[in-house]
């Protein structure tokens, strides 16, 4: 059951308080755990303490704040949390014929340094947090061997942070042109399964539509989108990503996992579900096409689901896209040829607007700004995919 700081306080130990008191300074008798827990509650619950603490962090200490902020569950294991304090540490870029080592000018060599251990970094920001008194191991006997986020301290992190991100964001007013796609996903998977029912649709010895029957299908959708070419790469996004445009792949993938239809060996076809949803007996939710996708990009953008939920905290006026990369490019990593920027704009933005949680617009100077939605601020307030919620057979190809 989540707890807050003064209870988990309560079940702590003397000397983990001592460490607290330590880490903030606070002036009380070390002997005492009345005085101890008074002194960090007063402490901790000040505004510009937790700011200085969240001001001096490392990118690397954000990132794996990151990710305890936004998910509603009670506990971590110790292999959770290291897992996920190594997932923030940045990448070391391959270097391509690296120079030879110098020449040693004494004749006697030195032992080569043992390599660092992949954990201890890892290990050294679970330590901090608890120092901060953001982590507290479990105090029954089955939870022991488990973490916690005292609840309130989480939502404190997130509104010191959310301060901070906010003096960083750009806002504009209402832009002349924008788009907002509010609806269309869930229609275009009708029309998608309304084709399959209406048409002859075989497939390639791949099981892939072949091209005449993908561009009149492309042709009822409503966003325009290109056959993708096949001179460059296209994986990780998806199982049918390799070959259908992005936004129709997400369709097709969501109508093929539901069990909507069904690839043959030589031919598509619409099952009795898929018929349901055809004919409008039974109607596409969008809450449930929006979750699909946090699911299906979890592989490639491991902290997807935060990344969703800090546009929705910092987009809720018209905001521009520049400054938004400006305050989340820290928190992304490239995916093999896409960029830290290609992943933020096309993988991240550009699906948000399909699946209607964002509009996006053109300012009279020509700037892109995004707006979250009503239904966008519902399904990012509403709707939960943990770092463990995933669709492997989907995502990997």
């Amino acid at each position: 059951m989540p707890m807050n700081l003064a209870e988990m306080l309560c079940y702590a130990d003397i000397e983990q308080l001592t460490r607290i008191a330590d880490t903030y300074r606070c002036e009380c008798s070390s002997h005492s755990k009345n005085d101890l827990i008074q002194s960090i509650l007063t402490t901790v619950q000040r505004r510009e303490v937790l700011e200085s603490r969240v001001g001096d962090m490392s990118v690397e200490d954000i990132r794996f704040l990151n990710t305890l902020l936004f998910e509603q569950r009670a506990s971590y294991s110790l292999e959770e949390l290291t897992a996920r304090a190594r997932s923030t540490e940045p990448a070391t870029p391959a270097v391509e014929n690296p120079p030879p080592p110098p020449k040693s000018r004494s004749k006697s060599k030195k032992a080569a340094l043992p390599p660092p251990d992949p954990d201890s970094a890892a290990r050294s920001a679970i330590a901090r947090f608890k120092r901060f008194g953001w982590l507290f191991n479990g105090f029954s006997h089955q939870t022991r061997f488990l973490y916690h986020v005292p609840e309130d301290v989480k939502s404190r992190l997130k509104e010191a942070l959310a301060r901070q991100f906010r003096e960083k964001l750009e806002t504009r007013g209402e832009p002349p042109v924008y788009r907002d796609e509010r609806g269309l996903a869930a229609a275009d998977t009708v029309q998608l399964l309304r084709f399959v029912r209406d048409n002859d649709t075989p497939l390639t010895t791949d099981s892939v539509l072949y091209k005449r029957q993908l561009q009149q299908v492309l042709e009822l959708m409503s966003v325009s989108e290109a056959i993708p070419g096949r001179s460059g790469w296209r994986f990780g996004y998806g199982r049918r990503f390799r070959d259908y445009p992005d936004r129709f792949s997400l369709l097709y993938d969501y109508a093929c996992y539901k069990g909507w239809l069904q690839e043959h060996s030589d031919r598509m076809e619409l099952t009795l579900d898929g018929a349901a949803y055809a004919s409008g007996q039974q109607a596409v939710e969008p809450s449930d096409l929006y979750r699909f996708w946090l699911r299906l990009y979890k592989n490639p953008i491991p902290n997807l689901y935060t990344l969703v939920q800090w546009i929705a905290v910092l987009a809720v006026e018209w905001t521009t896209i520049d400054s938004i990369e400006r305050i989340l490019s820290p928190f992304i990593k490239e995916y093999y040829y896409d960029s830290a920027s290609d992943v933020l704009r096309k993988r991240v933005l550009g699906n948000l607007v399909h699946l209607g949680l964002i509009r996006v617009g053109e300012t009279a100077e020509g700037e892109a700004v995004v707006r979250m939605t009503p239904q966008g601020r519902q399904l990012a307030a509403g709707i939960e995919v943990t770092a463990e919620d995933r669709l492997p057979w989907l995502a990997i190809e």
